[in-house]
Order: C-alpha cells, then sequence, then structure tokens
C-alpha cells in the first residue's frame, strides 16, 4: 500500500489496497472459476424442465413419506440397525489395528527407510482415494452379500484416515523425551512405549471415536450394495415402494447418528 502523501515534496499519492498485479491474479481467479463452472454445467446436461418440476415432485414424496409406519421398526429395522452398529464399531477396531504399522512406518522421525515411507503413503493414499461404497462392492464381490463384506469395507477406507492423522501426530512428538531415553540405551520398543505412546495417546483416542462416529455414518448405506446393515431394510422399502416404510427407516438412521454423536462427545469429555 502506498503512503497517502510526502510531506518534503509536498506531493499526493493514492491510495492502493492491491498492486497491479495482484489486482490481475484477483481478476485471473474470478474468471477461471466462473469459466470453470459454466464448462462445468454445460457437461452436466441440466434439464430446466426437471428444475421446474423439482418443488413438486419434492411436496409429492414427502406427503408419501408422511406418516412413517412405526411398526416396520421391530419387523425390519432394529436387527438391521443393530447390525450396522456392529459394522462400524468392528470395521473401526480393524482399521485401528491395520492402521498402526503403517503409520510408523510413514512417520519420518521413526521409520528412517525412503521404502517404506513410500510404501505407507501409498497405502495411505489408497485408502483414501477409493470410497467405503466401491470397497464394499469388491469385498461383496469376494465375500459375497453380508456383514463381513461391510466391516472389511469400512476397516479398508478407514485405515488412510487414522493413518495418516495418527503418523502426524507421531512426527510431532517431543523429541527431548525420545533423546533422553535413546542415550540410555532404551531398547527401539522401550522408546516407543514410553516416549511416543504417552505422547499419541490423546490423539488415537480423539481419531478412533471421530473415525467410529463417520464409520456409523458410511456403514447405514453400505447395504445398498449389499454389504449388510441398515441399508438392506432402505433398499427393499425403495425397491417395493413402500415410503412409509422408507420414512422410518430414514428416521432410525437419523436418530442413531444423533444418538453416536452425543456419545462420542461424552466420551471425549471423560477421556481425552
Amino acid at each position: 500500500m502506498t503512503n497517502a502523501a510526502d510531506p518534503v515534496q509536498g506531493t499526493h499519492r493514492r491510495l492502493q489496497r492491491f498492486t497491479p498485479v495482484e489486482r490481475f491474479s484477483r481478476w485471473l481467479v474470478l474468471l477461471l472459476v466462473v469459466s470453470a463452472i459454466v464448462v462445468s454445467t454445460r457437461h452436466v446436461q441440466i434439464i430446466p424442465e426437471f428444475l421446474y418440476d423439482a418443488p413438486e415432485q419434492m411436496l409429492d414424496l414427502l406427503q408419501r413419506l408422511w406418516p412413517p409406519d412405526l411398526s416396520y421398526y421391530q419387523i425390519g429395522v432394529h436387527e438391521a440397525l443393530v447390525e450396522t452398529l456392529h459394522i462400524a464399531s468392528l470395521g473401526t477396531i480393524l482399521a485401528l489395528i491395520l492402521a498402526l504399522p503403517v503409520a510408523l512406518f510413514s512417520a519420518r522421525n521413526i521409520t528412517s527407510n525412503p521404502v517404506l515411507q513410500v510404501l505407507a503413503k501409498f497405502i495411505l493414499v489408497s485408502s483414501r482415494s477409493v470410497n467405503s461404497l466401491v470397497w464394499a462392492l469388491l469385498f461383496v464381490a469376494i465375500f459375497g452379500p453380508g456383514t463381513l463384506a461391510g466391516v472389511l469395507a469400512i476397516a479398508f477406507r478407514s485405515v488412510g484416515f487414522v493413518g495418516k492423522l495418527l503418523g502426524e501426530a507421531l512426527e510431532e512428538a517431543n523429541m527431548g523425551t525420545i533423546e533422553a531415553l535413546s542415550a540410555t540405551g532404551a531398547p527401539r520398543l522401550s522408546i516407543l512405549l514410553k516416549g511416543y505412546w504417552p505422547q499419541v495417546k490423546p490423539a488415537l483416542w480423539s481419531i478412533a471415536l471421530f473415525r467410529w462416529d463417520i464409520n456409523v455414518r458410511e456403514s447405514a448405506v453400505l447395504g445398498l450394495v449389499g454389504a449388510g446393515g441398515i441399508g438392506v431394510a432402505l433398499n427393499n422399502a425403495l425397491n417395493t415402494f413402500y415410503w412409509d416404510k422408507v420414512s422410518t427407516v430414514l428416521l432410525s438412521i437419523f436418530a442413531v447418528v444423533i444418538i453416536a454423536e452425543l456419545v462420542v462427545t461424552e466420551i471425549r469429555k471423560r477421556i481425552i
């Protein structure tokens, strides 16, 4: 920003918030964003007639969903809902077990071997780049439909998330304690248990709880591809056009997500 006045020469200068280069860059970015939106809209091929009819169709759908058939809960929802919670819990536990060595290999202050680091990074990126539904489709094709495919899909999807955050927590550990243990000749396992573990334990609990909360939501839709859980009940209700049952399933999923959020928040307050 230039000065407003020069008292020596008595000349005034114009205040400018941005330099010409900065203004040009801002307009260039804005132009690129608008161009990307226009090109994306043209490729999506939005049909205007569907947009005009959307409010009417939404109102019709809401009328079909209400009132929900609450009697369907005991018949086809409760057991599937419990199965969903089991899938999320077992998948999270398995992900923690699988992510621990990957996180150790990805942490630069623990593993100096570049080959292991690259392999760990590849596993973390591969896990996060594939959606849980795609993982579920793969495991359904291998093991057949059921909860096993759902548990493995949740686990393999969560490895990248847990491993990346845990690896970053290990890299941010205070090295003073680590160097003191190393100077005393402590073995590597003792350094991990006495030096790193006390520092990353709060982060690990936080990551595990947060990921379980996410997995409860993701496991609710795995049944749409045959991986068990409440998604199976939702898929059956949708295929048979029983909208009152669909409403019951959606309300059950909504309630479980809220309860899981409250439980995770309370546990975080008590443990972390």
